[in-house]
């Protein structure tokens, strides 16, 4: 299963080294990076990603603000710096939710989650 992914952080960091760990997975490949919720918006739709990783804050448009005015809807995992976010996030069904700094073992047991609900989702 090729699983298409999104990485939207303001962060270059954290961008760099979401794509550092999703290389190390073979069945993820990233097609693209936004540091705004806007040009966010314009990707996911666009783009039509199977999974996104979202940053909650973000300049102009929080992560939530993202979800809120996107078409298409992919798996989400949010990785942020705050854990005030998390019931928050669940509620919009998010697969995951990482806390910064981001560790490469969470991350695994992260895409883990979303594989398996893909999967699940295909069944049904």
């Amino acid at each position: 299963m090729k699983i298409t992914c999104l990485i939207i952080d303001d962060e270059q960091l954290a961008r760099e080294l979401l794509r550092e760990y999703i290389e190390h997975i073979p069945d993820l490949s990233v097609i693209g990076e936004a540091s705004k919720g806007k040009d966010a918006v314009e990707m996911i739709d666009s783009l039509k990603p199977d999974l996104i990783f979202l940053d909650v804050q973000m300049p102009g448009m929080n992560g939530f603000d993202v979800l809120d005015e996107i078409e298409h809807d992919p798996f989400v995992i949010f990785t942020t710096a705050y854990d005030q976010y998390a019931i928050q996030a669940f509620e919009k069904n998010a697969v995951d939710y990482l806390l910064k700094p981001l560790d490469q073992e969470r991350f695994k047991l992260a895409i883990e989650r979303a594989i398996n609900r893909m999967k699940l989702e295909q069944n049904n």
